[in-house]
């Protein structure tokens, strides 16, 4: 089969104007990237406020692993099988990071003939959203910096500056560094570190803002430090908002693509699952439900991560309803968490699928405590046998879950038809009575507690005395309300990577607490959880190239 940018580039994107016309989107409504992209004007917005909303449906996985489970290329096959069956649908997706790009991970914008184009372009520079945010973020890192260096009429203690620098590439080197070295004039030397930009709080900020207004408040919000004296600082004080805003103004607007089969598709925002909320924007997703009938949307990694954080965050601060969950799995991967090795993956090994199917299970489990139905995608490979698929079938049953066999990757909308009309079947019941895990009344303590022995299955949690310390002055200072947002390994439902399948009764760790106060939730960094990644030993940056006639090869 040919490779993703290979069938990619095959398809010449039709005008992006034709795609928003099949959502009632004049062209004023507009701002062009060229032919094949654009972003949504404040205009559209404000028209269509008031139109009912359609159905909200997420997309999620079970924990990830090195055979792949193609989260995003199903929800991408299941808009374009949708659009197959004569339905209204929008997908709406997360921007990439290039640190995975060019890492090891790979893209985010579906794969095969599941695909949204100009794939190039969306997982490269795209609209520009990237560099906005890592803008934002830095000229605030550079005002805090310039204020202590011009007399620090703040009293900003340099040793309690928690905002960090950001860049979006994957560079180990710059987790932990001192700026301010060479002398009086270029300021004051202090530690300082990069994070990822998708996993910062401007990120998460730009996607849990409800517009401009919204937006400048929850900047103004950011906490930058602390005093001498153990008062807060906050990027409002150091009058930072305005300009973080003018850089993000145009970021703020949904982007508009397509898919090989020409399915719309709101493409906006990407902060990481497993550090930060891992959910494209509330504005894309709510611009999305009032132009269609469907909205069919993902949330990073597995369920443990993403969809525990779509629900409890974004659901939470937007006020949507999702009527329903479709949780990604596959043969390979199920044998994976039953101890099988990559290289013999593809051999029938019905043993190791029963022991590793107890992953599928408590996400099942998991997902249902939200009050969703449930709906298995399993994306099948030619190496699946027949008595492997009863088995993840006879599961799926036992649990009340419906299974659908997905073939997008292969076939394109075709190859979803199936799990677009079980969809369309569960949806039409109307059996959703969606719910959150837990109260924001309760402690911080409380919140993650729930987390950890509900949806992770752990027995108790254990905390640094940093952790509950910091903990400690979050809920004196008015903090104990805010959701938690919790960072730990995707590869597990436990903080440890390496236990594989369904851990029970281990003790969790929490590393570190971090208040994000304009986003609106409290950061719990959890086992060896990293928030700059590194590259791996032979990154994907190195099968990347160009002809001389500017065509890009090697990206997936």
């Amino acid at each position: 089969m040919k490779s993703d940018i290979e069938i990619a580039q095959e398809k010449k994107p039709i005008h992006i104007r034709t795609i928003a016309e099949k959502l009632g989107i004049c062209e004023e409504e507009l701002i062009y990237y060229g032919t094949d992209k654009a972003k949504l004007s404040d205009e559209l917005a404000e028209r269509i406020k008031d139109r009912p909303m359609g159905k909200l449906v997420l997309v999620t996985a079970i924990n990830p692993t090195p055979a792949g489970e193609g989260k995003t290329t199903t929800t991408v096959g299941l808009g374009q099988a949708m659009g197959k069956l004569g339905k209204n649908a929008v997908i709406a997706l997360r921007e990439p990071s290039m640190g995975p790009v060019m890492g090891l991970k790979g893209g985010a914008a579906g794969g095969g003939y599941a695909q949204v184009i100009p794939m190039e372009d969306i997982n490269l520079h795209f609209t520009g959203d990237m560099h906005a945010i890592t803008a934002a973020n830095n000229l605030l890192c550079a005002m805090i910096d310039n204020h202590i260096m011009r007399g620090n009429a703040l009293q900003i203690d340099p040793t309690r500056i928690v905002f960090r620098r950001v860049m979006d590439m994957n560079d180990r080197a710059l987790r932990q560094i001192v700026v301010g070295l060479g002398g009086k004039t270029n300021g004051n030397p202090r530690e300082d570190g990069f994070t990822i930009t998708v996993a910062s709080e401007i990120m998460a900020i730009l996607c849990l803002s409800d517009g401009i207004r919204d937006l400048k408040k929850r900047l103004s919000r950011i906490v930058i430090g602390y005093t001498y004296d153990g008062s807060e600082v906050k990027a409002g004080d150091l009058e930072a908002e305005g300009a973080m805003t003018a850089l993000l103004k145009d970021a703020l607007k949904p982007n508009l693509v397509q898919t090989l089969e020409e399915t719309p598709c709101l493409m906006h925002g990407g902060p990481f699952a497993n550090i930060a909320h891992g959910c494209n924007s509330i504005t894309a997703t709510k611009m999305a439900l009032h132009l269609s009938d469907y909205v069919i949307t993902e949330a990073g990694f597995g369920a443990d991560l993403g969809a525990e954080k779509f629900f409890d965050i974004k659901c939470r601060a937007a006020g949507l309803k999702p009527e329903a969950v479709v949780l990604v799995a596959t043969v390979r991967a199920l044998k994976y968490n039953g101890g099988v090795l990559k290289e013999n993956l593809a051999e029938e090994n019905l043993e190791a699928l029963s022991s590793g199917i107890c992953n599928l299970e408590k996400h099942i489990e998991n997902l249902k405590q939200f009050g969703v139905g449930v709906i298995v995608a399993l994306n099948r490979f030619g190496t699946d046998t027949d008595a492997e698929l009863a088995l993840v079938k006879k599961c799926c049953e036992e649990k009340g879950a419906t299974l659908a066999l997905s073939e997008v990757f292969a076939k394109g909308g075709e190859g979803g038809i199936e799990l677009a009309e079980k969809l369309i079947e569960l949806l039409d019941k109307g059996e959703s009575d969606f719910k959150p895990l837990y109260d924001t009344s309760l402690s911080l303590k409380e919140k993650i507690n729930t987390v950890v022995t509900k949806i992770y299955g752990g027995k108790e949690v254990t905390y640094s005395a940093e952790a509950e310390k910091e903990l400690r002055r979050l809920e004196e200072n008015g903090y104990g309300n805010l959701p938690v947002c919790m960072a730990k390994t995707q590869y597990s439902l436990s903080d440890n990577a390496k236990l594989l399948g369904r851990p029970e009764g281990f003790t969790f760790h929490v590393r570190e607490v971090r208040l994000y106060a304009g986003a609106g939730f409290v950061t719990v960094y959890c086992g060896n959880i990293m928030t700059m990644p590194g590259l791996p030993a032979r990154p994907a940056a190195m099968n990347i190239s160009v002809s001389d006639d500017g065509v890009i090869s090697g990206l997936f």
